[in-house]
């Protein structure tokens, strides 16, 4: 009996106790840990957000546990609750309640509800952390590129717009204080613009190409190239094709194009009896497309540099500005189908509105100018950049130097390029990839530090021109390109302060849900158009949109869900856009310097030279929209896109435009 008393009631006592113990352990541990996970709590939290965000828009905030070393805290997963900064939910402001992961949490979307200083809190038990915002309304962002570009309008000065523009957004981010945000305009944001090492190669660069520049026009270089044209001219049909050819040859730089060409074929056409507003319209269409297209102008630095720091404001994928520049060729319908144009006028014959009635009043009366026109002739500026008399004009002097850019641009990107592979210890060396990895800013300056000195070389050593006057022709060049490279750094400067302000953001935010990116290209050409043709300034434009409709393409794109290759399409679109659009004021506005410059060197009667070539400047830029554009922003080729568009261009001309059949009557007779 007591035998089984034992089995029945103290067999199982063993195991009983031993779960018994297990449980009350497992109890312990449970709860120390418990315990032991809420001791562990950060020393403090660092706060990684903008100090000034804009009510209404949402924006980013990043906190950090941080121990008592200073350092991350990644045994920290607690929750935080933080003050200051909202969800919008069905319009409501929702407090946030965060879970940190290793230490970390990153609050995406985050708004605030109201202006004026905010104190955004983080608060886990103890420990507190905290960092003052300022906040300003949404509507202040867009206000400093709206007032340069109104005030651009009104007084056209680009400089003092953009100076002003820059003033006004330093004057919101530091807390209204006028005085502060003048001083800020100067010792921030411009001396931040120079600074930057990229863009002073940009600088120097469009300096020393300037001064070659201004060698070989002096040296009669650009004349020369001119002369070997001259030749094939001997109607009136070939002497505009004469005229467009020694244009598109000459697409180094803008101001020598039309000064050369002007001034070199007007005797000629002339003798031809092409009218004067004809010759002009034929200056002024090539002057400014040529010179934005070519991968190596005056223009190159400056639209490579705008580009570069608006990239640099975004997490795009591609770094490198110069061949996103040459990406965007394709993509610039305007001057390619202005070219087009202008070549198809040449070639047919044809013409329509009052530039038909200029030609046949040329060809059937004699007159070169209607009645009572005021010829723009003082050219006093042109002086210095055409060589002195007795100075040969030989071709190679011109040729030379240019073909030096180009051989020693290209060999520097190939230089650099393999150099970069070869120091990351890459073995992939594809021309595709040497390209990728090279470094075009140091090619370009190469380029032109080389190109500079193969053209005072060649001027001195056939005693064409003195050391002397060498150098003074190469200043004057380098001195052409100062009120560019002025605008160019307030361009800089005014593309900070919409990065501070978050302009982008601000855009986004506004036209999310009710903007189609596809639609942002045609829209930012529309743009620039108006923009250029009431400020009659194409790098002014190019400096206040650049900075603004990068970002927003990039942002609109991107939050829409497209992937990579489709942004990178919306991206190239938008930059051709501005760079098309400002274009086509430089081209045909009235207050153009160009346009101006290309009815002095004609010698055509300003107001008729505009008149005569809006027409033709209208069908290139309602095509190119209509045609390239919009469809190239939802996936057609852009080459597509120009062929498309050249026979579009074509057909309008044939079909609206006729030829002097007045004057071959006169002529048969």
């Amino acid at each position: 009996k007591a035998n089984r008393y034992y089995h029945e009631n103290f067999s199982q006592a063993p195991q009983i106790l031993m779960i018994s113990s297990f449980r009350l352990l497992l109890l312990i541990l449970l709860s120390s840990s418990t315990l032991f996970s809420q001791s562990l709590q950060p020393s403090s939290f660092a706060i990684t957000s903008p100090d000034l965000v804009l009510y209404g828009t949402e924006f980013r905030v990043e906190v950090t546990a941080l121990g008592a070393n200073g350092t991350i805290d990644t045994s920290y997963n607690g929750r935080v609750e933080i003050d200051g900064i909202y969800r919008v939910e069905k319009d409501a402001y929702v407090p946030i309640v965060a879970q940190c992961v290793k230490g970390k949490v990153a609050l995406q979307g985050v708004h605030v509800e109201r202006t004026g200083e905010v104190v955004l809190v983080i608060r886990d038990g103890n420990t507190v952390s905290q960092k003052k915002l300022r906040a300003i309304p949404g509507l202040l962002s867009i206000l400093p590129p709206l007032f340069a570009i109104v005030l651009a309008l009104t007084i056209r000065q680009v400089i003092i717009s953009l100076f002003a523009g820059v003033w006004l957004g330093a004057l919101f981010i530091h807390d209204y204080d006028p005085i502060t945000g003048a001083a800020r305009v100067i010792d921030h944001f411009i001396i931040r613009g120079m600074a930057d090492p990229d863009h002073v190669s940009i600088v120097v660069f469009s300096f020393m190409f300037g001064g070659m520049v201004g060698i070989i026009s002096k040296n009669g270089g650009t004349h020369g190239i001119a002369n070997r044209l001259i030749t094939m001219a001997s109607t009136a049909r070939r002497g505009q094709i004469a005229s467009w050819l020694l244009g598109v040859v000459i697409f180094f730089d803008d101001y020598a194009n039309t000064l050369i060409v002007g001034n070199t074929m007007r005797p000629i056409t002339d003798k031809l009896k092409i009218s004067r507003e004809k010759l002009a319209y034929i200056v002024d269409s090539t002057s400014a497309p040529v010179s934005s297209l070519f991968f190596i102008s005056t223009w190159i630095g400056y639209e490579v540099g705008l580009i570069d720091a608006a990239i640099k404001s975004i997490d795009y994928h591609v770094e490198n500005a110069y061949w996103i520049f040459i990406d965007t060729i394709p993509y610039r319908f305007y001057p390619i189908l202005t070219l087009i144009l202008g070549f198809a006028v040449a070639f047919t014959g044809r013409d329509f509105g009052p530039m038909l009635r200029a030609e046949r009043r040329a060809r059937l009366e004699g007159k070169l100018h209607r009645d009572g026109a005021q010829l723009a002739t003082d050219l006093p500026e042109s002086a210095n950049a055409l060589p002195a008399e007795g100075i040969p004009h030989r071709w190679w002097n011109g040729a030379i130097p240019i073909l030096t850019v180009i051989l020693v641009g290209i060999g520097g990107l190939y230089y650099t390029g393999v150099e970069s592979i070869a120091s990351s210890g890459g073995t992939d060396f594809s021309l595709g990839n040497i390209v990728g990895s090279a470094n075009s800013y140091k090619a370009l300056l190469w380029a032109s530090l080389a190109s500079c000195a193969v053209a005072i070389i060649l001027s001195i050593a056939q005693r064409l021109l003195t050391a002397v006057a060498a150098m003074d022709a190469w200043f004057h060049g380098v001195k052409s390109m100062l009120y560019a490279m002025i605008i160019l750094n307030m361009a800089w400067s005014i593309g900070a302060v919409t990065m501070e302000l978050h302009t982008a953001d601000y855009l986004v935010q506004i036209l999310k849900g009710n903007l189609a990116s596809q639609w942002l290209p045609v829209l930012t050409f529309l743009v620039a158009a108006i923009i250029s043709f009431a400020t009659g300034t194409s790098w002014g434009t190019m400096g206040i949109l650049m900075p603004l409709v990068i970002p927003l393409a990039y942002a609109l794109s991107s939050q829409s869900g497209m992937n990579i290759p489709e942004i990178h399409i919306i991206m190239l679109g938008t930059v051709s856009s501005v760079l098309a659009g400002s274009v086509f004021g430089d081209h045909c506005s009235p207050i153009s310097d160009t346009t101006i410059l290309s009815s002095m060197a004609s010698a055509c009667d300003h107001v008729d030279h505009v008149r005569t070539q809006l027409p033709y400047a209208f069908v290139a830029a309602i095509i190119g929209m209509i045609v390239g554009d919009i469809p190239t922003a939802f996936g057609l080729s852009p080459y597509l896109s120009i062929v498309l568009g050249a026979g579009v261009v074509t057909l309008v001309l044939f079909a609206v435009g006729k030829k002097d059949e007045l004057a071959d009557v006169r002529r048969m007779q």
